[in-house]
């Protein structure tokens, strides 16, 4: 019996007919690299691929590392696999991976999400026969509202703040939430402020050509009192601390799918949360799996073990993957330095 096109190993995805992992969690010699997210692009590795829009951040990320770069949709033989690269939706740059070995088809997914932003590459079904899919925000409770709507509510609350002289503080990950509320708020309602990690990847991104609103840099020097009514855009792990008391009387929010749980903002200790992910929700699941026409699921990060039932009472021969990746979390994301 032929190698299964994929197979689930201690170091991450392999390929037995390319010799190559893809997001793998250890070092290996080749991985394969889906976005540049700290959970899926690790140091250590041999020799990178990923896409020429991934690759900028993940040097920012990793430092001087030997990768190599391929477009959506181009194929490239290595050993007896046929390997490609297509739109996840995810961030800029990332990609769900097809494999193909003897006419037979996996595609991993990475993380995703079905809804355009506006500036990643919008998510692009892959015809498959198995899907290795997140399920990050597998529970029919998580139902986004448009972006548009979101951003009324970030630029309402921001105008309240602003009026009553208060800073406005909110909390996103330095790479894709980040760029995704700069491109979808109001930017001329007031000066925008950026912790230096999201600035870092904003010069990163806008170096590649992303359109994104000006913004100033928060610096040890950075007067808040000259930026009266400003948007803060922070990190995580900034919220609540020194750095982000210096803005004097604020209003904190937080931006994640997590939002749609009640208590998870206590837990932030946040004034306001506001529903956006980049990460598919339970109807972008169920119509990325289907459009797939995969038979064969697997289930990696995220309610593995609901998502998987569910998708056996639907008919799908589905299985659980366990992996080193963690979706959409409320904790710092370990690349989020200054």
């Amino acid at each position: 019996m032929a190698d299964p096109v994929l197979t689930f190993t201690d170091r991450g995805i392999y390929c037995p007919a390319a010799d190559v992992f893809i997001d793998p969690w250890k070092p290996v010699d080749r991985a394969l690299i889906t976005h540049g997210h700290a959970d899926h692009a690790r140091p250590g590795m041999g020799r990178y691929l990923a896409t020429a829009g991934a690759a900028p951040v993940m040097r920012h990320r990793l430092g001087d590392i030997r990768i190599e770069t391929v477009a959506y949709g181009e194929t490239r033989r290595i050993g007896d696999a046929s390997i490609s690269f297509h739109p996840a939706g995810h961030v800029p740059g990332s990609a769900q991976i097809r494999v193909e070995v003897g006419g037979e088809i996996w595609v991993v997914s990475g993380d995703y999400k079905v809804a355009p932003d506006g500036l990643s590459d919008p998510f692009e079904p892959v015809r498959c026969h198995a899907f290795i899919t997140e399920c990050t925000f597998g529970l029919p409770v998580f139902r986004w509202d448009s972006q548009d709507a979101v951003a009324m509510q970030i630029n309402d609350w921001w105008r309240g703040n602003a009026a009553e002289g208060r800073a406005t503080i909110l909390g996103a990950y330095a790479l894709g939430k980040a760029q995704r509320l700069l491109s979808a708020i109001d930017a001329s309602m007031g000066p925008i402020l950026t912790h230096g990690a999201v600035e870092n990847t904003n010069e990163v991104l806008r170096a590649q050509g992303l359109p994104l609103p000006d913004t100033i840099r928060v610096t040890p020097e950075l007067n808040p009192k000259d930026h009266p009514g400003a948007l803060v855009l922070a990190t995580p792990s900034a919220l609540g601390t020194a750095w982000a008391r210096r803005f004097g009387p604020a209003s904190t929010g937080f931006a994640s799918g997590w939002m749609a749980l009640r208590g998870v903002r206590r837990r932030r200790a946040a004034d306001r949360g506001f529903v956006l992910s980049d990460h598919a929700d339970w109807e972008g699941l169920n119509t990325a799996i289907a459009e797939t026409g995969a038979e064969r699921i697997f289930a990696t990060h995220g309610y593995i073990q609901i998502f998987r039932r569910w998708l056996e009472s639907r008919g799908y021969d589905a299985a659980i993957v366990e992996t080193q990746y963690e979706g959409e979390t409320l904790d710092p994301d370990p690349a989020e330095a200054p």
